[in-house]
Formats: C-alpha cells, sequence, structure tokens
C-alpha cells in the first residue's frame, strides 16, 4: 500500500486507500482479481505510474487469496516474523560481541530451531486442517506412453 500511494498525491491517500482496499473484501480469488483490475485501470487514468506499479504487484499482492479463507487473516501480519527477529535480537544482545561469523550462526541458528520445535509442537498458528485443502499432487497423472514398432 506504501509503495502505491508513494504516486499519489498526499490529498489523495485517503482516496486511493480506500479503493485498493476494496480488492481485498472480496470473497475468492477471482473476484480480487477481477476488482483489482477494474481499480488499476480507475486509477490509471490521472495516476499512469500507479496503473503500472498495480500491473506490477497485482500477482503478489493477491496470492494469499489462494490459500483457505481461515488462514487469510493470519498471513495479513507479520506479528510471528517479528516476535521471532525480537527474540533473536534478545539472545544476541546478551552475549554481545561475538568472536567470529561461525558463533553468530550457531546462535541464530540455535534460536531459529528452537522456535521452529516450539512452534512445531505447541504453537500451531495456522491449523493443519485448512493446509489440506492447499495438498494438490504437484505432478499430474498422465497415461503412460505406449511405443509402437514402426514399419520396416
Amino acid at each position: 500500500m506504501r509503495n502505491a500511494l508513494a504516486h499519489v498525491p498526499k490529498g489523495q491517500n485517503t482516496v486511493v486507500a480506500a479503493a485498493i482496499r476494496q480488492v481485498f473484501l472480496q470473497p475468492d480469488h477471482a473476484a480480487a482479481t477481477q476488482t483489482w483490475r477494474h481499480v488499476a485501470d480507475q486509477l490509471r487514468g490521472r495516476w499512469p505510474k500507479l496503473g503500472d506499479c498495480m500491473d506490477a504487484a497485482e500477482h503478489d499482492m493477491l496470492a494469499y487469496m489462494t490459500f483457505p479463507e481461515q488462514h487469510r487473516v493470519k498471513l495479513h501480519s507479520t506479528n510471528p516474523l517479528e516476535r521471532l527477529n525480537n527474540e533473536v535480537k534478545r539472545r544476541a544482545d546478551v552475549v554481545g560481541i561475538f568472536p567470529n561469523e561461525d558463533s553468530i550462526i550457531r546462535l541464530i541458528g540455535a534460536v531459529l530451531l528452537e522456535q521452529n520445535d516450539e512452534y512445531q509442537l505447541q504453537h500451531r498458528y495456522m491449523q493443519l486442517e485448512g493446509m489440506t485443502a492447499l495438498a494438490t499432487p504437484l505432478i499430474e497423472e498422465t497415461p503412460p506412453l505406449q511405443i509402437t514398432p514402426k514399419a520396416a
């Protein structure tokens, strides 16, 4: 949103932000894509750079819509990432000065492993039941190739 609003005069920020927010109120990916393109086309007339910015960002901005609805709210927030960064910083501040780069990597790796174990066992941020909806086979089954001998 900040990148988009950088292409608009400050007096128009609230109008443009309200128009873009309409996209995120859509119930599914197809409706959000259609609304995104409609809003981009409307805003392109007054601010061509904003329209180009929106065209470039469409895929990234609407990627979360492919997740199950119960997870979308959690994808908006960067709180878990910020909490992890604060924990790493807290642990690094205790040490103060590191003798070499390998010691930093070991400490941060240990913190990340500890947090990973904690989230796997206790703090499940996204429920597995919702993630099963995403479990689609990566390779579609194709019929076996039949080879016919060439006539001589």
